[in-house]
C-alpha cells in the first residue's frame, strides 16, 4: 500500500518475482479502481472527469466495483493455481480514497469488500507527497497535488488496519527499497511457514 508514486507497483512487480525465484510461486495483480480509464473517456467526451460525467455517487460505486472485481480475479487465481498474489493495491486503498475525497460511501464499501480474506502481509511504502508527486510528473501519464497526496497519507494512517501494516521507508534509491522490502517478505515468509 502507500500513496500514489510510493512505488507500490514496482515493487509488487519485484517482489513477485523474486519470491518465484526462491522457489515460492508468485504472481503479481494490479487492482485500479479504473479512475485514470474512466476519467480519459470522461475527457473524450467532453467532461472534465470521470466524477463530472457520472456523478459522485454513480463514479464511487463504479470505480469500487471496478476494484473489487481486479481484486477477486487475483485471489481466485492465486486460489487456483496455488501462488501467492502480490498486490499493489487492496481494500485498503478504496477506503483512503474515500476518506481523502470526503465524500461518503466507506460503510458501504467495506460491506462490498468484507468477502476479502486480511493479507497475510501488508507492507506500507512510505515517500514525502514532493517526493511522490514528482514520480508521478515523470511517469508523464497523470497528475496529483501534494495536497491531494498529503490528504491521501493521512486517510491511510487514519485507517483502523493502519496499525498492521509494516512501513517500508520507499523514499530511498529504488535498488536499497528493493533490498529492504525483499528481506522484509522473507522475514514475514518465515513466520507464516
Amino acid at each position: 500500500m502507500g500513496i500514489d508514486g510510493s512505488g507500490k507497483t514496482t515493487l509488487a512487480k519485484d517482489v513477485s518475482r523474486w519470491l518465484t525465484a526462491h522457489g515460492v510461486p508468485a504472481e503479481y495483480f494490479e487492482n485500479p479502481g479504473g479512475r485514470l480509464a474512466i476519467d480519459r473517456f470522461a475527457r473524450r467526451l467532453g467532461r472534465a472527469d470521470g466524477r463530472a460525467l457520472l456523478g459522485r455517487r454513480l463514479f464511487t460505486a463504479v470505480e469500487a466495483a471496478t476494484r473489487w472485481l481486479a481484486i477477486t480475479k487475483g485471489l481466485v487465481i492465486s486460489w487456483l493455481t496455488g501462488r501467492v498474489a502480490v498486490m499493489d493495491r487492496y481494500a485498503f486503498c478504496e477506503y483512503a480514497v474515500l476518506r481523502t475525497r470526503g465524500e461518503g460511501g466507506e460503510t458501504w464499501v467495506r460491506r462490498l469488500y468484507r468477502v476479502f480474506p486480511k493479507p497475510d502481509k501488508t507492507f506500507f511504502a512510505l515517500v514525502p507527497a514532493e517526493v511522490a508527486q514528482q514520480r508521478i510528473a515523470a511517469r508523464g501519464y497523470d497528475r496529483e497535488s501534494v495536497a491531494y497526496l498529503s490528504a491521501l497519507d493521512s486517510a491511510y494512517r487514519s485507517l483502523p488496519e493502519f496499525t498492521g501494516f509494516e512501513m517500508l521507508d520507499a523514499d530511498a534509491p529504488l535498488e536499497e527499497v528493493k533490498r529492504r522490502l525483499r528481506a522484509a517478505v522473507g522475514r514475514a515468509a518465515a513466520t507464516l511457514s
